[in-house]
């Protein structure tokens, strides 16, 4: 395996830490190298539960390209791995630390250098916030349509390293359908151009579709070259009560069906409708089984959603609530907005699964994880981007208890195989990282595995680029 043709640097090795901190001062300056241990400490995982994550030997904040060349080109010449970083929201632990590293985080990087209403483009550095950056097209009259939930926090580096998605993917996709180009420091140091600033282009293998998604493994994005879209109207949004999950889904169906496009479809379990009354108070019904909201941004948003109310009527909804404005709708997404937030109140830690199904089987992965949470005694909560199958079943447990800890572990993993079962995927937006490693063997296979391996090989020969990740 690529991964042992390095050999981690021990905390302890001194000389060799000595060595490394030296030489990164050779083209960095003093205040960009962190190597007080409580500091560096605090660098070491992101958000995912259940990862591993070691002690790194000192932590980065560049800059420049070519200040992060200087780190490469360190790393490289000791052998040292490199483990990149954004703003650490990430829940597959593909941040976290592996022991004697260099933490390079880029979140110094954060500026937005171009914004071309003509081109319909942004070009930015990998620091910059995912909100940042929407608010600043907006004023331009764009859009960047990628918004996961963190992204008030997340970076568009972070983004592109696992490929996130969020609430809008039904409409218009995934982080990597708006990444034209990118510049890329290479594990040796090498600064590589991907891709282009135009409408189309076929020129060559699709590179930039490879870092994306790549969790820092294959090279360090220092530069995005961004695609955006015209602002669409504000949306309006319907909610819709039914007294059973399998109904819900099939309003999810009949709305695919039928030809729409909403900017959102969500769905809210029993468990997550509760948890949220139980936080915020919100009066929604004890009775409701599953909770499902549409939005349209189209000209005639009221007329798309009076034709979605009617197919959720359809398919059984006890009560369907269209917002007659956006204050209206805001108070709608209230409750899909806490989801995440009130299931981590149920019991002080979460473990949040993504496992992406075909639509047509979602029905059969929500009555999968309820049996799964009353074998193994748990709450489970599934929040799902329904219009694209994504589900986010998420375990409520008690770190502190070691049985309970385990059964977590367990039933996170039952998930998973339950997904594949149904012809999904283990990830639908948050990536491999630590946490899925053995079941994107799983996913992919023996043929699969060997060939990804060779892609790693071909762009980081000594494996020092984020060791241990993916596979």
């Amino acid at each position: 395996m690529i991964m042992s043709r390095i050999e981690a640097r021990s905390p302890e090795d001194t000389e060799t830490t000595g060595d490394l901190v030296g030489l990164l001062l050779d083209g960095l300056p003093a205040e960009a190298v962190l190597t007080d241990s409580d500091v560096t400490a605090s660098y070491a995982n992101d958000m995912a539960s259940f990862c591993p994550a070691g002690t790194p030997a000192v932590v980065v904040l560049p800059r420049t390209t070519e200040q992060v060349q200087h780190v490469m080109r360190t790393a490289t010449a000791l052998r040292v791995p490199v483990v990149p970083q954004g703003a650490r929201t990430g829940l597959s632990g593909a941040a976290n630390a592996s022991d004697g590293c260099v933490v390079l985080s880029l979140t110094k990087m954060d500026r937005i250098l171009e914004i071309n209403p003509v081109d319909r483009i942004a070009v930015v550095e990998p620091g910059v916030i995912n909100a940042a950056l929407s608010r600043a097209v907006g004023e331009h009259g764009l859009y960047y349509p990628p918004d996961p939930s963190s992204w008030e926090m997340c970076t568009i580096g972070g983004n592109i390293g696992t490929a996130s998605g969020g609430l809008c993917c039904v409409k218009y996709g995934v982080t990597a359908e708006y990444v034209l180009g990118l510049d890329v420091v290479l594990a040796d140091g090498r600064l590589m151009s991907t891709g282009r600033r135009t409408a189309k282009g076929v020129a060559g293998y699709d590179l930039t579709r490879l870092f994306v998604g790549s969790e820092g493994s294959l090279g360090i994005v220092v530069r995005a070259v961004l695609a955006l879209r015209p602002k669409p109207p504000e949306q309006l949004v319907l909610a819709a009560e039914f007294s059973s999950a399998a109904a819900a889904c099939d309003a999810v169906c009949r709305v695919m069906e039928g030809g729409h496009v909403p900017s959102l479809l969500e769905l809210m379990d029993r468990t997550t409708v509760k948890a949220v009354n139980d936080l915020a108070q919100m009066g929604l019904p004890e009775s409701t089984e599953a909770l499902l909201l549409a939005a349209f941004d189209t000209t005639a948003p009221a007329a798309d959603l009076a034709a979605v109310g009617a197919l959720c009527e359809a398919a059984g909804a006890t009560q369907v609530v269209p917002a007659d404005d956006v204050a209206e709708s805001e108070l709608l997404l209230q409750a899909r907005r806490l989801s995440l937030t009130a299931l981590e109140a149920v019991k002080g830690v979460t473990m949040i699964d993504d496992v992406c199904v075909p639509r047509s089987r979602l029905a059969e992965m929500l009555e999968g994880v309820d049996r799964i949470a009353e074998k193994y005694r748990l709450t489970i909560g599934v929040v799902a981007h329904a219009g694209d199958g994504n589900t986010h079943p998420t375990v409520c447990f008690d770190a502190a208890d070691p049985d309970e800890s385990r059964r977590a572990r367990e039933s996170f993993d039952e998930i998973m195989a339950l997904g594949l079962e149904l012809g999904g995927t283990i990830t639908g937006e948050h990536g491999v990282g630590v946490l899925k490693k053995e079941w994107l063997a799983r996913e992919i296979g023996p043929v699969g595995l060997e060939m990804q391996r060779a892609v790693k090989q071909a762009f980081d020969p000594l494996g020092i680029l984020n060791p241990g990740k993916l596979f």
